[in-house]
């Protein structure tokens, strides 16, 4: 998870109202974009499109390094809109 994620997350934990907010989003029409707003609320400027360049950047830079990455196919796609419910639990 990315430093931002990390920090929204930390706040959710000790804060039981947060901690709603974000979980009220995911029954919404258009649950990302929500967390979005909340986020931005808070004061962590987030668009959607940035939730999914996170993983995308995370699963990009495993297959490029100094020692020339994996070499293996990825087994699974890490999502980190998803991980960020599964640790604030």
């Amino acid at each position: 998870m990315n430093e931002k994620l990390v920090k929204i997350l930390e706040e959710a934990r000790n804060n039981p109202e947060i901690k709603e907010k974000f979980l009220k989003t995911r029954d919404t029409k258009d649950p990302m974009d929500e967390f979005c707003k909340v986020a931005t609320s808070m004061g962590y400027e987030m668009t959607v499109g940035e939730l999914f360049a996170m993983g995308e950047e995370y699963s990009a830079n495993l297959l490029k390094s100094c020692n020339g990455g994996a070499v293996y196919p990825m087994e699974e796609w890490s999502d980190w809109y998803d991980d960020f419910f599964t640790s604030l639990n």
